[in-house]
């Protein structure tokens, strides 16, 4: 017998009985279905029940269906629950202003059973991606601070360098979209690190020739714990930037000695973003480098370990890189 739970949940709202009514008929067979016959009814059962989607009537006593909708979408707990007016209202200014207030659809009455079915098939697929996408992305920042257990990283190390990254990426002319993409693929840059030895990862002093071999292979071991079956762009630039952030400019990084723009950009920006917040964050090994020094040493290793273009946009963002590092400051006991 299959748990009641694993249907959706679906909240009807309208003051008139025989609307829920003609709306249960439509629904009932494919959904799980609780009802509410005014606006604060709704309001508690949406915070309460948690339904995947809201079908509400506009004109009601009481609270209106806007006044609800608005109060739905400034709640952390509910504003996420998509919302469908069900109005005899069918002037467009009607449909627009419920668009505005948050509402992902607008039917009139009367209904449409077809069309109702659809809708709410529709929009609660559109929710099933969305769970997918934010999954996704949990998994994957949970890899990234699975690989900072390993090599004694903080997770603000993670952070800042891969809001150091989202800004680089802005200047260099990423989209919105790509620059967030760059932001939460970022964390993952030393996944590989989970398969060195802790002997190598964690030796206090200087490695010698065949442990720094074995320490290299993180990049390429990356690479394939994040895999190519996943075509995602999020997945996809995990993946190069894991496998070629130590790439440099000139050819001498590994593990392909890529060089120029043969090393993709995300990986050049990542590489920038990280080798700042290292030497200016403190390790057990070493102590932090001032900023002057640190900027200093990039500056120097442009054409040879960065991508000079992209050492010259990162001076020139340096404020905005400066916000981040005092939003993400480590607190050292006094």
């Amino acid at each position: 017998m299959q748990p009641h739970n694993d249907q959706a949940t679906l909240l009807l709202v309208d003051d008139e009985a025989n609307n829920l009514q003609v709306l249960k008929n439509i629904l009932q067979s494919h959904y799980r279905l609780i009802y509410a016959r005014d606006g604060e009814r709704a309001l508690l059962l949406a915070e309460k029940e948690h339904p995947d989607l809201i079908l509400l009537d506009i004109m009601m006593p009481g609270l209106s269906g806007y006044d609800v909708c608005q109060r739905l979408k400034e709640a952390a707990d509910t504003r996420h629950i998509p919302v469908i007016f069900i109005s005899a209202l069918s002037e467009s200014d009607d449909e627009a202003k419920g668009l505005e207030l948050g509402a992902v659809d607008y039917i009139s009455k009367p209904v449409n059973p077809a069309i109702v079915r659809a809708r709410v098939k529709n929009h609660l697929s559109l929710v099933r991606v969305d769970e997918l996408v934010s999954t996704r992305l949990s998994i994957v920042q949970r890899l990234g601070r699975a690989a900072e257990y390993k090599d004694n990283e903080t997770g603000l190390h993670v952070i800042r360098m891969s809001h150091y990254a989202q800004v680089l990426a802005r200047a260099a002319g990423y989209s919105e979209r790509q620059a967030e993409n760059l932001l939460h693929a970022a964390p993952m840059h030393d996944i590989g690190k989970i398969g060195i030895p802790d002997a190598i990862l964690q030796k206090p002093g200087k490695l010698d020739a065949d442990e720094w071999n074995i320490m290299q292979q993180h990049a390429e071991i990356g690479a394939l714990i994040l895999g190519q079956e996943d075509t995602s762009d999020l997945m996809v630039t995990a993946r190069e930037i894991a496998l070629s952030h130590h790439e440099k400019w000139d050819g001498s990084g590994y593990p392909s000695g890529l060089a120029g723009e043969e090393i993709p950009v995300s990986a050049r920006i990542v590489a920038i973003a990280d080798v700042f917040d290292a030497l200016t964050s403190v390790r057990p090994y070493k102590k932090a480098w001032s900023e002057e020094a640190a900027i200093d040493l990039i500056k120097e290793e442009a054409g040879k370990h960065f991508d000079p273009k992209l050492v010259e946009l990162f001076l020139t963002h340096l404020d905005a890189i400066r916000q981040i590092k005092e939003q993400f400051r480590e607190h050292t006991p006094e």
